[in-house]
């Protein structure tokens, strides 16, 4: 178990940042993926670009428009990006979909995957002092597993969902609140959510989590996570730690 405090984190812009609000003891870290703990280096945009082409579902005039939205819900389920993208057809959506997945997967056996700084280490720093920890991603689970296998991640974490397992995706909180199910956490107090863009931070509130935290190495800037709500926002989860008491500033 882990007793958090509001020790002052210095962000990528040098000033200190803490959380807003006290809270007890913290048993659960539910961590986003891709720009929170894996590198992103803009694969999810070339996915998206390759599956445009691929299934014609954002494509040609519409396609800046297209991709702006995919900036904009990164976090998001992405059959329901494409969903939007498709005006309500499924069967579009769909398509797009596994043409995204598709390409995703080849950009990752063709260029390989790295963590986010640290990330590994943090993780097993959280868990070494008694939490539990989740991965939660739009991803669907073959494109979440081809992700943690490249990395050698499969034992890192208790848990990883996508949203077919829970249910729906971000901005909805069911990501968050099933990872506390399945960890067996006593409360929605004692979980700290972390992600990268709004959606993240988004879900965190809305599953009544103890402390939602933001971080500056993915889709979204400090103004866009602070406007969702994060209670925190630091330069990355190498600073989450300290953020919760385990190290001094």
């Amino acid at each position: 178990m882990i007793t958090a405090t509001t020790t002052p984190v210095s962000a990528s812009s040098g000033s200190p940042v803490e959380a807003r609000r006290a809270w007890a003891d913290v048993e659960l870290i539910v961590l986003d993926m891709a720009g929170t703990t894996v590198g992103d280096d803009g694969a999810v945009e070339q996915a998206f670009a390759l599956a445009a082409e691929r299934s014609g579902i954002g494509a040609g005039a519409d396609f800046e428009t297209s991709l702006q939205y995919v900036r904009d819900t990164m976090g998001q389920s992405k059959i329901d990006v494409f969903r939007h993208l498709a005006n309500g057809d499924e069967e579009a959506a769909e398509r797009g979909n596994a043409a995204f997945e598709g390409a995703y997967a080849e950009i990752v056996a063709r260029e390989g995957v790295s963590e986010i700084d640290g990330a590994a280490d943090v993780i097993r720093e959280l868990r070494d002092a008694g939490a539990s920890v989740a991965f939660t991603t739009g991803f669907a689970p073959a494109t979440r597993n081809a992700v943690l296998d490249a990395l050698g991640w499969q034992d890192l974490v208790e848990v990883a969902l996508s949203p077919v397992d829970a249910g729906r995706g971000r901005p909805h909180p069911d990501l968050p609140l099933t990872a506390l199910l399945r960890s067996g956490a006593p409360s929605v107090a004692a979980m700290v959510v972390v992600g990268d863009t709004r959606s993240d931070v988004e879900a965190g509130k809305r599953a009544g989590a103890g402390l939602v935290v933001g971080v500056l190495t993915g889709a979204h800037d400090r103004a866009a996570l602070t406007d969702a709500g994060a209670d925190a926002v630091i330069a990355s989860i190498r600073d989450l730690p300290a953020l919760l008491g385990l190290r001094g500033e």
